[in-house]
């Protein structure tokens, strides 16, 4: 990921997430679920289809993981960064310290991902709150290893990736307290929009700095550059609470559109017309004896 082309990647795959979980927090505000996501049917109870047995998330996470990991070790064609120690050297130095840093905090979400999947195909019942416990691990991971890799970088490098760490960290205690108290509308809500700053934010911070839209680097030595980076990052706070309220919007329009559709002409509740001189009482009052008769 230390290049322009691995921060796109990784961002993009981060934002997908995001606006899923957008779209699934609005849907479930709108329909006032308990939970963010309902439980998969007992196993005996779902189709046959593989579809049918595991959710989205789990799928996502499996394949988004890979198609980062492989890259970080055999992109471009011909290289192979597998190796940990370099033997040739009398010190056996370690090499390749950030690829194994960003394949350690993949690897994490792949992680999460099969233990989702265990979780839904292996087991009788759906294990949901071991399925929180594994994400919540994977965005700690994840902020451990953001927090240790910005200590060789610049003054620039550093804080743009401490400011990652943040919106990172709440993800990461979000999913922690959803482990023993899944059903917080609140939480839902900063968990998404957290996830959609972290994923915008990561997007602009590999253009920040490797294209640059001045065609002039950054300046770690700057301050005023470093002020400008905790500015960005603050628009991003904005941008993100702007984008979940577009997505929410959208959502509601479609989910009331849909339901007025669904609505059959004449399914309202019609009351009984039981009104002074209706036949309606008299027809029951007469049928009532019969009916205590036959039985």
């Amino acid at each position: 990921m230390g290049t322009l082309g691995g921060h796109l990647v990784a961002a993009l795959l981060f934002l997908i997430v995001a606006l899923y979980y957008s779209v699934l927090v609005s849907l479930a505000l709108l329909r006032g679920q308990r939970f963010l996501k309902p439980p998969l049917p007992p196993r005996d109870k779902r189709g046959r289809r593989w579809w049918q047995l595991v959710s989205a998330e789990a799928v996502m996470k499996v394949v988004f993981s890979l198609i980062a990991i492989l890259p970080e070790l055999f992109y471009p064609p011909g290289t192979n960064r597998m190796v940990m120690v370099d033997w040739e050297d009398p010190k056996r130095s370690f090499v390749f310290k950030d690829t194994w840093q960003h394949v350690t905090m993949y690897g994490f979400f792949l992680f999460s991902g099969l233990v989702d999947l265990v979780s839904q195909v292996c087991q009788a019942r759906q294990n949901m709150k071991l399925e929180r416990a594994a994400e919540a691990l994977a965005f700690c991971v994840l902020v451990l290893l953001m927090t240790n890799h910005i200590e060789t970088k610049s003054a620039l490098e550093s804080r743009a990736h401490a400011l990652f760490v943040l919106p990172a960290f709440l993800v990461a205690l979000v999913l922690i307290i959803e482990v023993w108290v899944p059903d917080q509308p609140s939480l839902w809500v900063l968990k998404t929009w957290m996830g959609l700053v972290l994923s915008n934010w990561l997007l602009h911070l590999g253009v920040l700095m490797y294209a640059p839209p001045s065609g002039q680097p950054w300046s770690g030595d700057n301050p005023v550059d470093l002020a400008f980076v905790t500015t960005f990052f603050c628009w991003h706070l904005g941008l993100g609470a702007v984008v979940l309220a577009a997505i929410y919007s959208l959502c509601s329009l479609w989910y009331h559109r849909f339901s007025s559709w669904k609505r059959a002409p004449g399914a309202e509740y019609q009351p009984c017309p039981l009104c002074e001189g209706s036949e309606e009482p008299e027809k029951f009052r007469a049928g009532a004896p019969q009916l205590d008769g036959g039985v």
